[in-house]
């Protein structure tokens, strides 16, 4: 029999136009094993709208054409249910598929549908919001909101954003407790992860599996100007979990409580929330097309791995040289600015 497949097309994620995305689907989508149909979003949350009636009417696959925005409303609607996650990247960051290592070429995306290997996955909770590739608090949801509020998106934006910010901000105290009790951190950010990246392949937790039913848990201590640019490095070099200012654990579940209310975030969404923050994973809740090819797929350095592969060299003579004055801060901002642009 034929499975029913429904696309969700949010026609304002990302920075690429979408108007020819229904004709790509209507030449490679394989008729003969799909009776297919595309709808648009046309609000906010209007994606988990039609992703939950699609589910109660018994839809196979719903697949969300966008960013991880749209994946996450989506997704969220039809976890705990037979009906199937499918995504044609289309968004600024791309996390989850990229995580996936799903095809960011849209006609190569709607072949994966075609081969339709599906897996059941995890995905997180935090505080009652369902989350697929990371959540967090600190400087972490403090630029997702940034992000946000931007008049335009893309890679470029979110650096812009993290250089311009990130050296202004001042780290918070966390009462952290999971199965092995409770600790005190003093961090500039606390982040987990279902999925490795955030996306544009910065990795916030290079050894992170949507598969091994736990959530790795990243803390990242407070830095001075002399630490930020190798912290950048490691990110995009996927190194990440090797740097002395960042410790990581792995747990099922947490709870973090903190001095204030503040931001939090979820697959980039930002909101503001109360002192306590709950934290956990749900194991394979959610089934997913894969790429059955994933693990002989090499991705490709993107344009952030290339400009921050080029700055490597020149960055250590400027680190040796550098001080806290703002106007070195400034110097070096800008200068990082220019190799991204």
């Amino acid at each position: 029999m034929k499975k029913n497949i429904l696309f969700i097309m949010n026609p304002i994620s990302g920075t690429a136009r979408k108007a020819g995305i229904p004709g790509l689907i209507e030449e490679r989508l394989d008729k003969e094993k799909f009776d297919y149909s595309v709808v648009n979003t046309m609000y906010a949350g209007h994606a988990t709208e039609i992703a939950k009636e699609a589910k109660e009417k018994g839809t196979d696959i719903v697949v969300a054409v966008g960013g991880d925005g749209t994946v996450n409303e989506v997704a969220r609607s039809i976890v705990q249910s037979g009906t199937a996650l499918g995504i044609i990247p289309c968004g600024s960051g791309n996390g989850l598929a990229r995580h996936l290592m799903l095809p960011m070429d849209i006609g190569k995306a709607i072949n994966l549908i075609n081969r339709c290997e599906i897996h059941s996955l995890d995905y997180g909770i935090i505080n009652d919001n369902p989350f697929f590739c990371t959540c967090g608090m600190g400087f972490d949801a403090f630029i997702s909101m940034k992000f946000s509020e931007a008049g335009k998106r893309g890679p470029v934006t979110y650096i812009e954003n993290v250089l311009r910010e990130g050296l202004k901000y001042r780290p918070e105290t966390y009462e952290v407790h999971d199965e092995n009790g409770t600790h005190i951190h003093k961090a500039f950010l606390i982040s987990c992860a279902n999925a490795s990246q955030y996306g544009n392949n910065a990795y916030i937790a290079p050894q992170a599996s949507m598969s091994d039913g736990l959530l790795d848990v990243i803390i990242m201590e407070p830095f001075d100007v002399l630490d930020a640019p190798q912290i950048s490095i490691d990110i995009f070099n996927k190194t990440l979990d090797k740097n002395s200012k960042i410790k990581t654990f792995r747990t099922k579940k947490l709870h973090i409580r903190r001095d204030r209310p503040g931001l939090i975030h979820y697959d980039g969404d930002p909101t503001m929330t109360g002192e306590d923050v709950d934290i956990s994973l749900i194991g394979k809740g959610i089934k997913v097309i894969v790429n059955p090819c994933a693990d002989k797929t090499k991705r490709q350095p993107n344009m952030m791995q290339n400009a921050f592969s080029d700055l490597f060299n020149d960055l250590h003579s400027i680190r040796m040289n550098l001080t806290k004055q703002s106007r070195h801060i400034q110097a070096l901002n800008q200068y990082l600015l220019n190799k991204i642009k």
